[in-house]
């Protein structure tokens, strides 16, 4: 598994979602493309504890700082 996987992966285990590689890519095409100026964490695909998640790891520069840098880039395709 390639580390731009592997940070994506424990991302998605994080969020509590599928994390093989088909799973991520099946979801972001089914959550894609994220609005231009739209936030990440804002978006309606996430529940509640999700979207939490996400601010925090966006505002703490925390380990998973770089799945959601990806999965930003990926979303607006």
């Amino acid at each position: 598994m390639y580390p731009q996987t592997h940070a994506l992966a424990s991302l998605f285990k994080h969020l509590g979602l599928a994390h093989d590689e088909v799973a991520i890519a099946r979801f972001i095409e089914q959550h894609s493309p994220l609005q231009e100026r739209g936030k990440l964490a804002e978006a309606p695909c996430w529940d509640n504890a999700q979207a939490a998640f996400l601010r925090e790891e966006i505002g703490a520069d925390a380990d998973s700082a770089e799945g959601v840098d990806q999965l930003n880039l990926m979303r607006r395709g």
